[in-house]
């Protein structure tokens, strides 16, 4: 088959394919166009998840009538100010936007510029250009894209359903909304009810405020302020408490020069961070911003212009990790606030009493259930039942009581209070001058040991106590060789094994500062962790999963009674101890409930 040269219509189509994905991707185009115009509002109205119609209208500076008639030539720009491919200021800058859509697609421009008299329209119908017109427009530009994909029929195939396209445009929206809180965003279609994020103030605190927009009151509640800057780089954002995870990583966003990308090696990053604090199926919450000269990221690695290149990643990585270290450091001795809503949420009764009178079996305060069970009553429960589930015990018994202890009034304005009570010998009860708070003794001395574990081994090296005689534990074959072969890193942390026979184990030694352990519930445990461990994975990493676990086999166990004097040593050295407002699954060591709350469920306030 001899060489052609292809038609100018079939070039842009194949073109187009590059850029225009779908329905998101001609909205990203016409935003980013709108953000490099100057716009100050936004508005983005869809049909059919954007496959019937896309019309993104922004108050920004508009074009001239040649202005627009160039640019649905290809590569036709107004965001390079000369040939330097490296120093690149906008979103935009390739030229290729609206050729593209034009080309596969029904595509009308109405734009003004305040140099022109009144508006003008351009229509580009499947790659004909027709020429503009004059048009009713009072300022700005409007762009409406019609029949997505009907110039090329066999891309409607690859699309997804409505709902699923009009979510991929919301996500888009986000992420821009996001990037830029000094821009106002309204996203509304057929598909959802409209919803508006209003231009925030500048500065922290207003990107703090369209974080919430987005990402929900419950982050802004519950996240810390991060930062670090080095050689010209900066890093800002916010990232929220481990306490408030996620099962997949779709709730960490990165904006490199306000521009939203998306960076595998930033999921890493993340994990690496927050590994002390969550497990490897829980992700974190964060929104990270990274300002850099121009010349120090290439933009032009992606035709959708979402990934990008660092001249020098391995600084932007540290600053990454390092903002985020710190801000963890700083604010991981914070409760989370999810955890004092539940406990509200649980203890608001579920129904109202009985007209006439009170009844006993719809209040909070009432019995443990009867042999029959809950179903005994004929009434619903008095607490959620969901939440109330987590503390049903069964019945009444011995391990139930209530110790009650007199606070000292220098405790009280602690910030965890004074003990008065171990309910259930597994919560302690502490009043502050404000409120009160509960702690889970068990998680709490987890995160306390783990950090003394941490501690030890970067000074001294952990202290080892010698077993009288050798604990044998027998495992699975595999997971005995796979802890023999571990035995050098097992015994920085005071472990001492050796191979005693096929599928056995001989424990010699163990970590002091845990005292009197299951060797065979932890080695089993330490087995199955191993067995997931990826080879790739850094040592520093595999240690710190090994402490963490020695860390829960070493801790106060949930049915242990306390002295009074041992539960206000433990809330002081939660005060001392970083990171100690969780434990090292995520979950929150302690909730705390002021005293404002309390009334609002007694009908006070």
């Amino acid at each position: 088959m001899p060489v052609r040269q292809l038609p100018e219509t079939l070039v842009n189509r194949i073109a187009a394919g590059e850029v225009v994905e779908r329905p998101a991707s001609v909205v990203k185009e016409l935003a980013e166009n709108a953000l490099d115009a100057g716009a100050s509002r936004i508005e983005i109205v869809t049909d059919g998840g954007g496959r019937r119609l896309i019309r993104v209208s922004d108050d920004g500076a508009g074009m001239t009538r040649g202005d627009l008639e160039l640019a649905v030539d290809r590569h036709a720009t107004s965001k390079l100010d000369g040939d330097d491919l490296l120093q690149i200021k906008t979103l935009g800058f390739r030229g290729e936007a609206l050729p593209s859509i034009g080309a596969v697609a029904r595509l009308t421009i109405t734009t003004r510029h305040a140099s022109e008299p009144h508006a003008w329209a351009l229509t580009v119908d499947a790659g004909d250009k027709q020429q503009a017109k004059p048009a009713a427009l009072s300022e700005g530009t409007r762009v409406e894209v019609q029949d997505l994909f009907y110039a090329t029929p066999a891309r409607l195939k690859f699309l997804k359903s409505d709902r699923t396209e009009a979510e991929a445009v919301r996500e888009v929206v986000r992420r821009l909304a996001m990037s830029r809180p000094d821009v106002a965003f309204t996203l509304a279609g057929e598909e959802r009810m409209p919803v508006t994020w209003a231009a925030a103030l500048p500065g922290a605190a207003g990107r703090l405020a369209r974080l919430a927009d987005v990402l929900g009151l419950e982050f802004r509640a519950n996240a810390i302020e991060v930062g670090a800057e080095r050689d010209g780089v900066v890093v800002e954002g916010y990232a929220a408490l481990p306490t408030l995870s996620r099962a997949n990583a779709l709730g960490q966003y990165l904006f490199v020069n306000g521009r939203p990308v998306r960076d595998k090696l930033m999921l890493g990053i993340v994990r690496a961070a927050y590994a002390d604090y969550l497990p490897r199926d829980r992700h974190p919450l964060v929104a990270l911003f990274v300002t850099l000269p121009p010349r120090e990221v290439d933009v032009n690695v992606h035709p959708a212009k979402t990934e990008v290149r660092f001249r020098d990643s391995g600084l932007v990585r540290a600053l990454l990790l390092h903002a985020l270290k710190d801000g963890l450091a700083r604010g991981a001795q914070r409760a989370s606030t999810t955890g004092g809503s539940a406990t509200i949420a649980a203890f608001r009764p579920a129904t109202l009493p009985r007209r006439g009178g009170f009844d006993w079996r719809n209040s909070p305060s009432r019995p443990f259930p009867p042999p029959g069970g809950v179903a005994a009553w004929s009434t619903g429960s008095g607490f959620a039942e969901a939440a109330q589930a987590a503390f049903d015990v069964g019945g009444a018994a011995v391990a139930a009581r209530v110790e009650t202890i007199e606070p000292t009034p220098d405790a009280l304005d602690r910030p965890l209070g004074a003990a008065r009570a171990q309910v259930h010998d597994t919560y302690i009860v502490a009043q502050t001058r404000d409120g009160l708070v509960i702690v889970d003794q068990h998680a709490a001395h987890e995160r306390l040991v783990y950090e003394r574990m941490k501690a030890s081994l970067g000074e001294r090296g952990v202290a080892r106590q010698i077993l009288l005689i050798p604990d044998i534990v027998e495992l699975d074959e595999a997971d005995a060789e796979r802890l023999v072969a571990r035995a050098a890193e097992l015994v920085r942390y005071g472990l001492a094994i050796e191979s005693f026979g096929p599928g056995a184990v001989a424990v010699r030694e163990t970590p002091s500062m845990l005292g009197e352990i299951d060797a065979a519930a932890l080695l089993r445990d330490l087995a199955e962790h191993m067995a997931e461990w990826d080879e790739t994975l850094p040592l520093e990493r595999r240690l710190l999963h090994v402490a963490a676990t020695m860390a829960c086999y070493g801790s106060v166990r949930a049915g242990r009674r306390l002295k009074a004097e041992e539960m206000n040593a433990l809330l002081r050295e939660m005060e001392a101890t970083p990171n100690s407002g969780q434990c090292n699954h995520g979950r929150p060591t302690y909730v705390e409930l002021k005293l404002t709350d309390i009334e609002r469920l007694f009908g006070r306030r």
